[in-house]
């Protein structure tokens, strides 16, 4: 849009000479006479030249105008042009909201440090326990008491009721399910079945059936329904019993194959190396 020249402090636009030609004295010949006028017509070669001297002294005017606009001392004209200030553009961007209060602020940032810190702990805190579930992380104090005697008990045993024996079942290998497949038939049996969840050790024979002394009974009974088991003593005072499945274990001895006549408990490899190390549940 063309600024008014007036508005900017700047010449007024120069007026334009009348159409008509030139004459030696400088006033302007009259141009062509409409009918029943007594001026002397001019020809269509006089009124083109007319035309063209008004076109350039137009240009003329225009050029020293804008030249005008680039030499002007007003700070909002550069170049001929507008320049946008800060009351116009806050005319135009207006502020919509005050500055928050920093006292609020404080508190919003406070606030969302410790939601930020509880999800972290509870997503840590589900880690863990999934950790800890699968046998992927091993505590020193969640471990089982599995110290070995040093040589095996030469008691003989009478074969106990499975009505009277307490077993834990734990499954030490990659196969899913085998801990609760077991301790549903042993409860099938008759056997009182306690804990049943997955556990690693460093047992490689078919099982390793762990007591205390005053379990050793118990063990003679379990290790007459699962075959080629070693027994391991530890210090535990009950008369509970731990069956560790181990990569070697099959299958349990069918019910109506179980020898109960009495006799000694199995452990050919009875030695500390040899004891089932137990970790946390998995």
């Amino acid at each position: 849009m063309t600024k008014d020249p007036t508005a900017l402090g700047l010449p007024p636009k120069p007026q334009l000479p009348p159409a008509g030609r030139s004459t030696p004295s400088g006033s302007a010949e009259p141009g062509p006479t409409e009918p029943g006028s007594t001026a002397p017509a001019v020809g269509a070669k006089g009124a083109r030249k007319m035309r063209g001297a008004q076109r350039q002294a137009e240009k003329r005017a225009l050029r020293a105008q804008r030249r005008a606009l680039r030499r002007s001392k007003d700070v909002a004209v550069f170049h001929g042009h507008h320049v946008v200030s800060g009351p116009d553009l806050q005319q135009v961007f207006a502020p919509t909201q005050e500055l928050e209060n920093p006292i609020q602020f404080r508190h919003r940032l406070v606030h969302g440090v410790i939601l930020t810190a509880l999800a972290a702990l509870v997503i840590a805190g589900v880690v863990f326990a999934m950790l800890l579930s699968r046998g992927d992380l091993v505590l020193p104090f969640g471990q089982s008491r599995t110290t070995a005697a040093l040589a095996c008990p030469a008691a003989t045993f009478d074969y106990p009721a499975n009505k009277d024996v307490r077993v834990n079942v734990y499954n030490s290998t990659l196969r899913e399910g085998l801990a609760s497949a077991v301790a549903a038939e042993l409860k099938n049996r008759g056997f009182q079945v306690g804990t049943v969840a997955n556990k690693t050790t460093n047992y490689t024979g078919p099982a390793a059936i762990v007591s205390g002394a005053a379990g050793q009974s118990a063990a003679f009974n379990l290790q007459r329904n699962l075959a080629g088991t070693d027994y391991v003593q530890d210090d535990r005072s009950d008369a509970s019993v731990d069956v560790y499945l181990a990569s070697g274990f099959s299958e349990l001895v069918a019910a109506s194959k179980v020898d109960q006549t009495p006799g000694l408990l199995s452990c050919p490899q009875m030695s500390p190396s040899a004891t089932p190390s137990a970790t946390s549940q998995r």
